[in-house]
């Protein structure tokens, strides 16, 4: 049986089925963007309903990229588009390939776009000199029973500029599949000062994966607005493998580290209670070190021969800010006691040496982390898709003929062409040859 007279191989070759798969997959994926996915039960439970949060528990709407339902639209619509390609591809295949030299005359002769002339010279001269002519056309001849045909031809391949586009949303499903099979996506909360040698899995039993290397924060730093609203939030991360330091990025949203096919994300963060990073310079010798602390404790700097703590705090303030009480005490003079806010620098002023004091709350760094050794094949096959969108939609398969016919001791030439697209385009390119075969001295050319 025919392919075309099969009902299956029909069915899946319908530019209708790939439409409505399409729209489908289009109005799910904005489902599955407004609706959180990957949250608790109790989430869903608490935001939408009982009722339904069931259905969605149903339809594994809070795992919706990896729900039967939707690898199965996936699915269908990838066998629409193979199907579809096989389908029309021997087609493009006949136009790309065709010999533009056997078309039939009285066709040639009927085209709507089409000009004719008239010239004293045989036919035979006349087809020597339009070869001969310089133009962006390259001509092929062929001896008719009645004359001599040239054909010419430009953008060809443009018409397998569908076929990418096809060939190109599969390599992307490829990619998205091995993505799913062979990535994760995960999270994990490192404390400043702290490192982290495993992460946590975004699923029901919050699976730990192993990193194989360290992670450690150095430095976390929030900016607020004026209003105290949080504006930027960043982290020193350092890449720690084997024992050695081999990677060092600071982050922010939307500016990752990557190492070793992962990739760390600035996501969230989180305050530790009563606790605190203080930065003490020396400005004599620029020695300087970062200390956590939580109040009521004191630490020691032993190179400097310094002690200090926190003995009090008053807030909170406007922005959720607090005052702090330090005891400082060197070998050189009695203990002092000053007060500092968050974030400010204070300058302690001491016989032996100046020191800068600063002091800011504690937090956690949540990264997000992702393996996805998907993502360039996803990559490759949005530089297919675009690749193919531009030859499909601004590039035309353009063709030409010149028939000399001979009568009488004169001789016709008939100049016709077609272009699958872009008809303004080929008009110009069709009116530039007319002019230039008309322009031409040697062919001695009276338009009809």
């Amino acid at each position: 049986m025919q392919k075309n007279k099969n009902e299956v191989w029909a069915f899946f070759a319908s530019v209708k089925l790939a439409l409505f798969t399409f729209f489908i997959l289009a109005a799910a994926s904005i489902i599955g963007t407004l609706i959180p996915q990957g949250k608790e039960m109790q989430f869903y439970v608490d935001a939408f309903g009982p009722g339904t949060a069931k259905l969605f528990q149903i339809f594994n709407v809070p795992d919706m990229y990896n729900s039967w339902w939707f690898v199965s639209l996936l699915v269908l619509f990838s066998l629409n588009l193979i199907v579809c390609t096989i389908d029309r591809f021997p087609n493009i295949w006949r136009l790309v390939t065709m010999d533009n030299l056997a078309m039939d005359i009285g066709r040639i002769l009927k085209m709507p776009k089409r000009q004719t002339f008239q010239s004293d010279l045989p036919a035979s001269e006349l087809a020597r000199a339009v070869e001969g002519m310089s133009t962006s056309w390259k001509f092929d001849k062929a001896e008719k029973e009645e004359g001599i045909l040239l054909a010419a031809q430009k953008g060809a391949w443009t018409r397998l500029g569908v076929i990418s586009v096809h060939v190109s949303i599969l390599v992307i499903f490829i990619g998205a599949i091995i993505g799913s099979i062979f990535g994760f996506k995960g999270s994990v909360m490192i404390r400043e000062g702290g490192s982290a040698k495993e992460i946590y899995l975004h699923d029901a039993n919050n699976t730990k994966i192993p990193l194989g290397f360290e992670v450690r924060c150095d430095r976390f730093e929030l900016q607020r607005y004026n209003t105290g609203a949080p504006k930027e939030f960043i982290s020193d991360l350092v890449v720690i493998e084997n024992g050695e330091e081999v990677r060092e990025k600071t982050i922010e949203v939307n500016d990752p580290l990557k190492y070793r096919g992962l990739t760390f994300y600035q996501s969230s963060y989180q305050p530790l209670e009563d606790a605190y990073a203080i930065k003490i310079e020396n400005q004599k010798t620029e020695a300087s070190k970062k200390f956590y602390i939580g109040p009521g404790s004191a630490v020691e700097w032993k190179e400097e021969g310094l002690k200090f703590g926190i003995t009090n705090r008053m807030g909170p303030y406007g922005m959720g800010e607090y005052r702090h009480k330090i005891w400082f005490n060197d070998t050189s003079q009695k203990p002092i006691e000053f007060w500092t806010e968050e974030g400010k620098m204070v300058i302690v002023e001491r016989p032996e040496a100046d020191y800068l004091f600063s002091l800011r709350p504690l937090y956690y760094t949540g990264l997000q982390v992702a393996k996805d050794p998907g993502v360039w094949w996803v990559y490759i096959g949005c530089g297919i898709m675009l690749l193919g969108l531009y030859v499909a939609f601004f590039l035309s398969h353009k063709k030409v003929w010149i028939y000399i016919s001979e009568k009488d001791s004169h001789s016709r030439i008939h100049l016709s062409g077609s272009s699958n697209k872009n008809k303004i385009g080929f008009d110009n390119d069709f009116s530039a040859l007319s002019e230039k075969l008309e322009q031409n001295d040697s062919l001695k050319l009276i338009r009809e």
